[in-house]
């Protein structure tokens, strides 16, 4: 099998889907690796530190992807690229499937496979795989760092000759993954921290970082069967906006990262909460990708409202793009890993497996991924 890392043509994007050492690994099970010229050099790996660990470069990207039976890359591709997509080659990475409707027809029509690595279904076997949680839980330590960096105060509890330094306060919404990773960070940080969940399975995990859980009664409530929290209804909403709007007018600095995947995220901080806000305090959200949660955030942007900071920037992880490589580029590998016959060096192995069929969405000519075809609206 030859496998095929294409460079990132966001300019915006510093993660690369191969690194050097991933490389080797997949070398090593009797794998082509070919890289485009360039990938790595957003983290300053040249590409003779690829060609050290057994690694090609191409001649060109489309000599790569033309030669591909395998092609990895972290955003979705261009309309065009994935139109050209060699018929029975397969794509791995991030689609964003129920965004990107056109990607998904013009792969269909290439007759090629593609792969959403958001779609993996959650299991234990699974983890080692799960390249969406690995970005999730930076994006959560990289929207305290934030946070931290805009506020006007520091987050620690202080006992100085001037006076005791109270900790800040800080309110995590949604204890997801990211979510989590956001509580012990500001608790590493030395904050006093809590956090609300739609899901009152998470009170333990919450607790088990030192973080207070705060208990809103919604009624019925729960998650789905691969962990994320269920929709909630109009009216659990606002009754979850009013139990919130105390203690984001309480908190130093408020998380937001409650999404809902395939669909526009829930607005969870009104402008009226905003208002009710502390001036010098911060709001950093998390889901300002997906529509975001707090109502007044823009995409890459900082807004100002009478003194209160909303910070949504896009591609958290991204700020921490080394890391965010390295956890990206081993989750790929494992998943190819897990496929691979090392006997008959056949990929993949086995079709029927769950973790297979959950990922793929186009094969066959055909967008087959029962969701995504239920939110394209295409019947059978």
């Amino acid at each position: 099998m030859k496998i095929f890392a294409s460079r990132e043509v966001d300019p915006g994007e510093p993660r690369v889907v191969l690194q050097p050492e991933t490389a080797e690994k997949l070398v090593k099970l009797g794998i082509e690796v070919a890289i485009e010229s360039g990938l790595g050099l957003s983290l300053h790996h040249p590409d003779s530190e690829y060609t050290a660990k057994g690694a090609t470069v191409a001649a060109s990207r489309a000599a790569g992807l033309a030669a591909a039976d395998l092609v990895l890359r972290l955003r979705p591709p261009s309309v065009e690229e994935a139109a050209a997509s060699r018929p029975g080659s397969m794509h791995l990475g991030y689609l964003d499937p129920f965004s990107n409707p056109a990607v998904l027809e013009a792969f269909a029509r290439s007759g090629a496979t593609a792969m959403s690595v958001e779609l993996l279904p959650r299991s234990t076997i699974a983890q080692k795989m799960d390249a969406l949680s690995s970005q999730a839980n930076l994006g959560g330590y990289v929207a305290v760092l934030l946070a931290a960096g805009r506020l006007n105060r520091v987050f620690p509890m202080m006992m100085t000759p001037a006076g005791t330094i109270t900790p800040a306060r800080v309110f995590v919404i949604g204890a997801g993954v990211a979510g989590l990773q956001a509580i012990a960070t500001a608790k590493r940080l030395g904050a006093r921290v809590e956090a609300f969940d739609t899901r009152p399975v998470v009170k333990e995990q919450v607790q088990s970082l030192g973080a207070k859980f705060v208990e809103v009664d919604l009624g019925e409530v729960g998650q789905t069967q691969d962990g994320y929290a269920k929709p909630l209804t109009g009216d659990q909403l606002a009754k979850q906006r009013t139990a919130m709007a105390k203690h984001c007018a309480d908190a130093d600095v408020v998380i937001t990262t409650a999404q809902v995947f395939g669909r526009k995220a829930p607005v969870i901080v009104t402008a009226d909460m905003v208002r009710g806000m502390k001036p010098g305090s911060v709001l950093v959200d998390m889901a300002v990708e997906t529509g975001g949660n707090v109502e007044g955030s823009k995409l890459d942007a900082e807004v100002n409202v009478n003194g209160v900071l909303i910070l949504g920037m896009g591609n958290l992880p991204g700020r921490v793009s080394a890391t965010a490589s390295q956890m990206v580029s081993s989750n790929l590998a494992n998943f190819i890993e897990h496929f691979w016959d090392k006997k008959t060096k056949t990929f993949p192995a086995n079709r029927e497996d769950d973790l297979w069929k959950g990922v793929v969405v186009v094969k066959d000519g055909q967008i087959v991924h029962p969701a995504v075809r239920r939110a394209m609206g295409l019947t059978g």
